[in-house]
């Protein structure tokens, strides 16, 4: 049984058809990198699977049950975790608060689970190469630094699949480096991750497998070698002739 299905999920505003009868399977463990040109619809899908947005027509399943008409905290509750393309962390705050924050947000029988919530701060942290700052405001942080404490402290919240919308915008290749690492983390614990992102390489280098969204549809679907040597990305995202 997949854990995230979606089957024929459209969404429209008024006339305009935004997606079309998406359909596609998520396994357990697997890293999903979702490209496209901008305006494909690949933020809307993550609203709509996240529960932000309502599909208007299609199913979602999670863990082999309908969700599509759960909120979004609902889904949180289930276990989605979305790291959203703006930054969602409290700045004014410190990053042992923010992290804080997030843990304390868990129901308390989960909360209780987890033992000394101060030693998994200080753990994320450390993980995500933050330790350093742990008493600064978030504020304070480079656009990467904050993409780690974002990425890091949604990981520490008992999520089983992660939405990571565009997680290397903005950051320099020293905090992409750390990203993924944080990322291989995510997969070496067997959780589930989708990526929206528009760095292939970085794509390639960690995705199990893309899905290629154009004009809110899939057009393509596979291993990231083979999407990046297909004759229909390159028509996609550089109007080159397939023919030649």
């Amino acid at each position: 049984m997949s854990l995230l299905s979606l089957s024929q999920v459209s969404f429209a505003i008024q006339e305009h058809q935004i997606l079309k009868d998406i359909s596609f399977d998520v396994e357990e463990g697997e890293i999903i990198g979702l490209i496209g040109p901008n305006g494909s619809g690949k933020t809307t899908l993550f609203n709509v699977i996240s529960g932000f947005l309502k599909k208007s027509t299609g199913s979602i399943f999670y863990k082999g049950g309908e969700i599509s008409k759960f909120s979004p905290s609902q889904r949180a509750r289930l276990g989605m975790g979305r790291v959203f393309q703006n930054f969602g962390i409290f700045k004014e705050m410190t990053l042992e608060e923010n992290v804080l924050v997030a843990l304390e947000a868990l129901p308390k029988a989960e909360r209780q689970e987890l033992g000394d919530l101060n030693k998994i701060v200080s753990a994320t942290l450390e993980m995500a190469d933050l330790a350093d700052f742990a008493k600064k405001k978030a504020g304070s942080l480079s656009g990467g630094q904050m993409r780690l404490l974002e990425i890091a402290r949604t990981l520490e919240s008992g999520k089983e699949l992660f939405l990571l919308d565009e997680p290397t915008a903005g950051v320099s290749p020293k905090m992409t480096h750390q990203v993924a690492g944080i990322i291989s983390k995510l997969k070496e614990q067997k959780k589930t991750v989708l990526i929206i992102e528009h760095d292939l390489p970085f794509i390639a280098k960690i995705c199990d497998r893309v899905i290629v969204l154009d004009v809110g549809e899939v057009v393509l679907e596979g291993k990231p070698g083979e999407v990046q040597k297909s004759k229909k990305l390159q028509e996609i995202y550089f109007g080159a002739d397939p023919t030649t």
